[in-house]
């Protein structure tokens, strides 16, 4: 079936979430079976591997990329295919008060695309680590834990629809925001959240009318600026302290940006930072 993000993520923020098992399975290749699912709802997660599986009818090729949820008590065939073993993780939940009144998503199968996530697979690995130890901490842990991979699953699938744009640019641009000073490069923040560069590049001139090399100079240079006029620090440490390890480059390219380099801008607008016209980024 085809399950609506918004609405799974309303779900499942709402339910009082109790994990009640956590399995690593490793199945031959060519491997096939038919079964019932378990009196629970659950999760299934590859790790690696290819498996064809059927709920009720209703077919799922499974695979690193998706998620897929099987409703309790459901009637299951499924199939390895491919020459590499299918491995994957389930994770069987339950609901721990009545479920919202037109929803019933225990008893349902859908699936998620979620592209790779090197995140998810870490979280998987410690959710399962987790789930093997005793004690009441441990069990509050995996709970937790299981919020997270869930969290995790519905940003990355919220990330490959194209109605998510805005969401990827917020994101992105918040990520932006935050760590500007790191030393961040285009790949690596699109790797981040698990799309690829030209979709990165798509949404920032989207939202933003440039890439996201430029949006990231410009809101460095914005914060270079205000830390001019405010402060005395020194030109270098300006430049640290925006990303810029080295000072001349970014001497360079404030003066390309504002028309000056950063230490006459300091002593034109030092005491009137009100004459500055303005060149912060348009949201």
């Amino acid at each position: 079936m085809k399950a609506e993000l918004s609405q799974l993520v309303d779900y499942y923020t709402g339910a009082a979430l109790q994990v009640l098992g956590v399995y690593h399975y490793r199945i031959p290749p060519k491997q096939s079976g038919r079964m019932s699912t378990a009196p629970f709802p659950g999760f299934i997660f590859p790790l690696s591997g290819r498996a064809h599986f059927v709920f009720e009818g209703s077919p799922y090729t499974a695979g690193v990329g998706n998620v897929i949820h099987g409703g309790a008590n459901m009637r299951l065939d499924k199939n390895v295919i491919g020459n590499v073993p299918w491995q994957y993780i389930l994770v069987l939940y339950q609901i721990r008060k009545p479920e919202p009144v037109g929803s019933e998503l225990e008893k349902s199968h859908f699936q998620l695309e979620t592209g790779e996530s090197p995140r998810l697979a870490e979280l998987l690995q410690r959710l399962w680590q987790k789930s093997s130890q005793p004690g009441a901490i441990a069990t509050f842990q995996t709970e937790t834990l299981f919020r997270s991979v869930l969290e995790e699953v519905f940003i990355c699938s919220g990330n490959q629809t194209g109605g998510s744009d805005r969401l990827l640019f917020q994101q992105a641009s918040d990520y932006i925001h935050q760590y500007y000073m790191d030393p961040l490069t285009i790949r690596g923040l699109a790797r981040l959240h698990h799309v690829n560069e030209n979709r990165l590049f798509y949404v920032f001139n989207k939202y933003a009318g440039m890439g996201p090399g430029d949006y990231l100079m410009l809101h460095r240079l914005n914060r270079a600026r205000e830390l001019l006029v405010t402060g005395d620090a020194p030109i270098i440490r300006v430049a640290g302290s925006v990303g810029y390890a080295d000072p001349y480059h970014f001497s360079k390219i404030f003066k390309n940006r504002y028309g000056l380099p950063p230490s006459l801008f300091r002593q034109q607008f030092r005491n009137n930072p009100c004459s500055i016209q303005d060149g912060s980024i348009s949201m």
